[in-house]
């Protein structure tokens, strides 16, 4: 009789999203709508200049490349069933299509862990030891990092996806999120998921801490080798050349870790509060980061500014 409750892998489930907030479903429409197109766009104009113009064939760029290419398939993989579920009060979503929107969520966050710590290895070397760049950043070192940030985040993804969904689900199919996040799904297993725990306690050190400590010692040396330049416009220039990596690192891991890091309420009220915070904190690292990102390279970047004019110009001509 117990195994006649657990769910087969053609069950549906339902996904709250902010149906308890009604108001704030129509603003939220908008805004991510909004917020996607400008991710389409910005990111695809950035792998466009990456590709078109020569001067941006450097590891930098390949990276930068990389990083557009993947905020486009993880916003994909989840803005859209969000724009859906805000217009469609507690939307369903079947059993597979949910573990496949899992296991691409997950995949994409894991990448974009490993590949912002390859890019500041890459500007380590740029400017720690920029006489060596060319001898160490060869194509045969930049393309296996992030070919290999990829098949290590994409093979997590796979042993998260099914350690969740072996797992059997009875009673209560509704999933208090947005999209199929997988601490809100795991939250709905009817059995031990202690398994589960220890293995986002080993994914989190390898994508989080490890990253997170590397990145953190790269950018100390940078920092000490851009205090031993004895000009200020060396400094500025030293700088400026990291500066938008940085500012793209901290508002990824600082949402990130806002996210998984904070201790959770055991205030039925506190916890009805805490679980909007959660689905905004998630909102904003799964739209407002991938939009952002475009925005500060292109801003900061006089490279990619410049390749933009030249695009725009080409066309001019063109016509």
């Amino acid at each position: 009789m117990e195994k006649a409750n657990w769910t087969s892998p053609m069950m549906e489930f339902i996904l709250q999203g902010l149906s308890n907030h009604p108001k704030l479903e129509k603003i939220f429409f908008v805004l991510v709508l909004l917020m996607y197109l400008v991710i389409l766009l910005g990111n695809g104009v950035l792998i466009l200049v990456t590709v078109l113009d020569s001067h941006l064939h450097t590891p930098m760029y390949f990276f930068l490349g990389n990083l557009s290419f993947l905020d486009i398939c993880y916003t994909t993989s989840s803005v859209p069933l969000v724009l859906d579920n805000f217009l469609t009060p507690q939307e369903t979503i079947s059993f597979s299509a949910c573990a496949v929107q899992m296991c691409l969520s997950f995949s994409m966050a894991g990448t974009e862990c490993l590949l912002l710590s390859m890019m500041a290895f890459d500007r380590y070397v740029a400017i720690c030891s920029p006489l060596r760049y060319p001898v160490i950043m060869t194509k045969d070192t930049y393309v296996p990092m992030a070919v290999s940030s990829w098949a290590i985040g994409g093979a997590a993804s796979v042993v998260h996806t099914c350690l969740t969904i072996r797992l059997p689900f009875c009673g209560d199919n509704v999933i208090n999120h947005f999209t199929c996040e997988i601490l809100a799904v795991l939250k709905l297993a009817c059995a031990d998921i202690s398994i589960n725990v220890i293995s986002m306690g080993v994914t989190n050190v390898i994508f989080l801490g490890v990253p997170v400590l590397f990145i953190s010692v790269s950018y100390m040396f940078i920092l000490a080798t851009i205090l031993r330049i004895p000009s200020a416009e060396g400094k500025k220039k030293a700088f400026s050349t990291c500066s938008a990596h940085l500012t793209v690192v901290v508002l990824f891991y600082g949402t990130l870790f806002f996210m998984y890091g904070k201790p959770k309420s055991k205030d039925p009220l506190g916890a009805d509060k805490q679980d909007l915070s959660d689905k905004l904190i998630s909102l904003f690292y799964g739209v407002v980061t991938p939009m952002l990102n475009p925005i500060i390279y292109s801003l900061r970047n006089k490279d990619v500014k410049a390749a933009m004019k030249n695009l725009v110009a080409q066309k001019h001509v063109t016509q």
